[in-house]
């Protein structure tokens, strides 16, 4: 069985073949997936309230010193 190798991207979830690689249709591929820098990255969801009535008990007050508050 002869192996062919190409480099090829991922776009959209589609993996997009340079322009002279040709595959015909119902051919039987293995793609590997080498390590990347962005397989480490960890994602932290932000904190979703359960009722959006709750906001208003997180409403702040913006208040402004004088200029010589000596702060």
């Amino acid at each position: 069985m002869k192996i062919t190798t190409y480099e090829a991207i991922i776009e959209n979830g589609q993996v997009r073949l340079p322009e002279n690689a040709y595959i015909p249709d119902n051919t039987k591929v293995y793609v590997i997936v080498p390590p990347s820098e962005f397989a480490s990255r960890v994602r932290v969801a932000s904190p979703r309230l359960a009722h959006a009535e709750d906001a208003a008990a997180f409403a702040k007050e913006v208040e402004e010193e004088p200029e010589d508050a000596q702060v």
